[in-house]
Order: structure tokens, then sequence, then C-alpha cells
């Protein structure tokens, strides 16, 4: 028996997103999110489901598979949410939404230029930014933690990006998956002389490990790292080289402390129809 889905494929710099229309009360996203996400299926790096808002102000709500955050699926589903209202040539229009994996309303920013949207998100600001030399697979590494409210990202700092330094990310994302128990995992591996990023994400609930091609949420963290970790907490916009093109981040602080988080790039609609589950 199959269920049909209403869904729309974006690309969020290369980020393959999936955004599913909820028609109905189903609530098993694990089930939908891991068939859709399949390189025999409509394929993508994650899954997220459009749901009615319960906040006024919201525009909609956003579910991701595994309750995570996600700043790129933010993008998409602005940019979405925009284009059905129509939005014009050079324009900017803003947006609130609702997120899994944070209490308070993300602001966007989106603007249309020729077939491609620009969107600017407000990202949630990290509860906590730490810097720690611990003991791991027989090495020693200076790693930065971001902590959320139901997230960590891991900052660690590389020459290069090997396949053993890959390898050895993998492993500790799973580690740390079973251990802390967060919602997601990110492991951002970073080469500060090119500003250059390969971000890890592992969501456990859906079983989800990916090298992805841009990923906001890292990008913002990176930009939360690079402004804590300098000597007199200035603000920091810096462009990040991803895999799948540039994103930017820029954080400012008062008094030594953030106040605020805002990467912008640009996304792409790629398709839209209906898809089949199986039941």
């Amino acid at each position: 028996m199959k269920q049909e889905v209403d869904f729309i494929k974006f690309s969020p710099t290369q980020n393959m997103t999936i955004l599913v229309k909820m028609n109905s009360q189903t609530v098993e996203y694990e089930r939908i999110a891991s068939q859709m996400m399949s390189y025999d299926h409509v394929y993508a790096e994650q899954v997220g489901f459009i749901e009615k808002a319960k906040n006024h102000e919201a525009a909609a709500h956003l579910q991701m598979a595994g309750g995570e955050f996600c700043g790129n699926a933010c993008m998409a589903l602005a940019v979405y949410l925009a284009s059905e209202q129509g939005l014009e040539q050079g324009v900017w229009q803003e947006i609130l939404l609702e997120s899994s994996g944070t209490d308070r309303l993300i602001r966007c920013q989106v603007r249309r230029k020729a077939d491609e949207f620009y969107c600017q998100v407000m990202m949630p600001i990290p509860e906590r930014i730490e810097q720690k030399t611990i003991k791991y697979d027989g090495d020693e590494l200076d790693i930065g933690i971001i902590r959320y409210q139901d997230f960590i990202h891991i900052v660690i700092e590389v020459e290069e990006f090997s396949q053993k330094v890959k390898e050895k990310a993998q492993s500790l994302a799973e580690l740390l998956g079973v251990t802390v128990g967060s919602k997601l995992i990110g492991i951002l591996l970073y080469k500060s002389k090119s500003g250059e990023m390969a971000p890890l994400i592992y969501v456990p609930l859906v079983d989800s490990m990916v090298w992805e091609r841009g990923c906001g949420s890292g990008t913002a963290s990176l930009g939360a790292y690079l402004a804590w970790k300098n000597e007199h907490k200035r603000n920091i916009s810096a462009t990040i080289c991803q895999p799948g093109g540039e994103m930017k981040v820029v954080a400012t602080c008062q008094e030594g402390n953030l106040t605020s988080i805002s990467i912008e790039g640009g996304v792409g609609i790629v398709a839209q129809g209906k898809a089949f589950i199986q039941i």
C-alpha cells in the first residue's frame, strides 16, 4: 500500500532539501523522510515538513524529520512561501517562521533575482561556546564546541580534508550521537587559511550521516565560533567556501557577547510534485 505526499525540492548551496506539505495528521516523519532521502526515491540530504504555525505572527511551521533545527531548510521554506506569493524581481520580502529545534521565531529576508532566490536568515544564538583539547583515537584534538538547545556543532581546524580526517570525524559524530543525547551532531572541518569548510551532519533519530555540500547552521556556528575566538570579541563578516558554493555569515557582538548571527545564500527550486511512500 502506498501513501501520496506533495513535495518541493530545493537546492540551498547544493544542500539538497525536500519539504513535504502535510495535508493530514500523519506524524511518521522518520519513515517518510528515510524513503524520500534514499537514492532510489526523490533523493536529498534532508527532509522537512511544512505545518501550520501556532504563533499567529509566523507564516508556517517547519518540522524537521529528526526534530532538529536546519538553517537551509528555513531558507527553503521562506523561498517557497515568497514564490507562492508572487515575489517580484529585486524586491525583499520578510517572512517569520516557527521551526523545530528552537523556541524563537526565525526571521527570513527573501529576494528574487532572475530564476534564483537569495535568502538571509537570522539564526539562533548558541547557548554556550567553548574550546577544549581532547584525546581521541590516539590523537590530541583542539576542538571548538558550539552548543544549542537541541544540537551541537564541533569545529575542528585542519590542514586538509583527507579521507583519514573525514573517517575520524564520522566516528566522532557516531560516538557523540550515543553519548550527548542531541538531536543533531555537526562536525565542521575548517581550513582557516582558505576559509573552506567541510560539514558533516549526523541526525541519530533517522540514522542520517551526510557530508553536506552546503550547511547553513554549520556556517552560522563557524561564524559564532570565529567571533568568540577573536581576542577582542569583534564582529565577524566572512564568506565560507563549501563544496556546493559560498555562504556568507555575519556575527555581531556587544560588550563581548554575541547578539546576532545571520547567514545568506542562494536557493533554487528544482522540483515539485507528488511522491509515493510505502506504508
